[in-house]
């Protein structure tokens, strides 16, 4: 980690990384969505309607996953003062915030034929409403604050402040009386989806939504490095002596 800690070192990694990784998630993405379209068959009881699952579930998981990684981020910079820290969690954000509002937008257009209605305020629900309006507060602080110092200190606190609803999202079905299904995929006695045909092509996306991620995420990081620099340049020359 600390190896790179260099952003010139950095952009070089990116710069190479970053062709392979856009490559492999447009790829995983085509097949992610030919998966369920055209081999997984319909649900026994949802039919068709079940499809949605595979754009859902993964979104779903990818909105924790980017947080959890923007909260680890967070960390590093407040203890180890790592440069590219602070620019990674403030690129993930809107990665997140994307991944976010694709899962309640979904899952809202599963919920009507299922549910019968388009949102219901159960803690699942409401709790990753919640990490929509973080994921939105973290970009307006870095927005509504100036000095880079003070905005990155100030993100850093809501991002491990926030941390705390991670939990509640993840446990909040077997916590609380809710519509929202328990876990189908990563449980102890193993997934729920037996069969092949159908939870292959939801591990697929899920790949291809974290191979995504990490493709935006280099570009997003290199061209925030690019932006800080030119700031310290422009700064340089507004400090020079005419």
């Amino acid at each position: 980690m600390l190896a790179y800690a260099n952003p010139q070192r950095f952009l070089r990694l990116a710069r190479a990384l970053t062709p392979w990784t856009v490559a492999a998630s447009v790829l995983l993405l085509a097949t992610g969505l030919f998966l369920p379209l055209f081999v997984a068959p319909p649900d026994y009881q949802q039919g068709h309607a079940a499809r949605i699952m595979y754009v859902h579930v993964p979104a779903a998981w990818m909105a924790l996953f980017v947080y959890v990684a923007m909260a680890v981020a967070s960390a590093v910079a407040f203890i180890w003062k790592h440069p590219l820290a602070d620019i990674a969690a403030k690129a993930s954000a809107p990665i997140g915030a994307t991944f976010t509002a694709l899962a309640l937008v979904t899952g809202s257009l599963w919920g009507q034929p299922m549910w019968g209605t388009w949102w219901v305020w159960d803690a699942r629900l409401t709790s990753v409403l919640i990490l929509f309006f973080l994921y939105l507060g973290y970009m307006v602080l870095w927005g509504a604050i100036e000095e880079p110092t003070r905005a990155a200190r100030a993100a850093r606190i809501l991002v491990l402040v926030g941390v705390v609803n991670i939990p509640i999202i993840h446990f909040s079905v077997d916590l609380w009386s809710t519509l929202h299904q328990g876990a189908s995929v990563f449980r102890l006695g193993g997934p729920t989806i037996r069969t092949a045909e159908m939870l292959v092509p939801l591990l697929v996306m899920a790949l291809a939504y974290n191979v995504f991620y990490v493709a935006v995420l280099l570009i997003r990081m290199r061209v925030e490095v690019s932006r800080r620099r030119l700031r310290t340049i422009r700064l340089g020359l507004e400090l020079a002596p005419a």
